[in-house]
């Protein structure tokens, strides 16, 4: 009889724990468990946006006129324009390299120069207070050298210089461009933007 007790203990204890787990069931509410335990979603999954690219710094070079604030020093606040040598030539401390730095980097150079034995605590802002010109050459009404206006493309050149000529090639251009890392010229169609600086070339069409 004791033989016996044993083996009928175990199925007894074996039965019960089969039961407690058949009767196991997500836990009401929790809309994750009702989702993997039905198949559908019960909340529906908020939506990520990616934040657009941001543009590259602008780099500055001759033809830019800058607007540079040195906060409580009205003799060396003014408006300065970047010569071909690259520089502007402020008061104080004489001609300062411009080319190829953003206006932030120009604004900490200048700083830096007047701390150096001219102002304790100098705070400086520089500001584009016009963009070098664009220049549009070839088969346009009316080619030559143009104010750069922020956000152009090709098309707007054009459309600057007087259109298109009778023989001008509508679908894209050759367009320059020079940055800090160098000079580059490409085929772009016209809605390119171009920047300060750029060349456009409006090429002839073959009939």
């Amino acid at each position: 009889m004791r033989d016996l007790r044993a083996p009928l203990v175990c199925l007894i204890a074996a039965l019960a724990l089969s039961g407690c787990m058949g009767r196991t069931s997500p836990v009401a509410g929790d809309p994750v468990l009702d989702s993997m335990a039905y198949g559908q979603p019960s909340f529906a999954a908020p939506v990520a946006y990616a934040e657009p690219a941001p543009r590259a710094a602008y780099n500055l070079g001759p033809g830019d006129k800058l607007r540079v604030v040195v906060y409580g020093q009205e003799g060396l606040t003014n408006s300065y324009a970047i010569d071909a040598a690259g520089a502007i030539t402020m008061p104080l401390i004489g001609s300062v390299p411009a080319r190829g730095r953003t206006p932030a980097g120009l604004a900490a150079e200048i700083t830096a120069r007047l701390r150096n034995g001219f102002i304790r605590e100098p705070s400086v802002a520089v500001e584009i207070e016009s963009y070098r010109p664009f220049f549009i050459l070839g088969e346009v009404a009316a080619p030559g050298q143009y104010p750069y206006v922020p956000n152009m493309t090709v098309e707007s050149a054009v459309a600057i210089a007087g259109g298109f000529s009778p023989r001008a090639r509508r679908d894209e251009v050759t367009l320059t461009h020079t940055d800090a890392s160098g000079a580059g010229r490409f085929v772009a169609p016209l809605g390119t933007p171009i920047g300060p600086g750029d060349t456009v070339f409006v090429g002839e069409r073959w009939f």
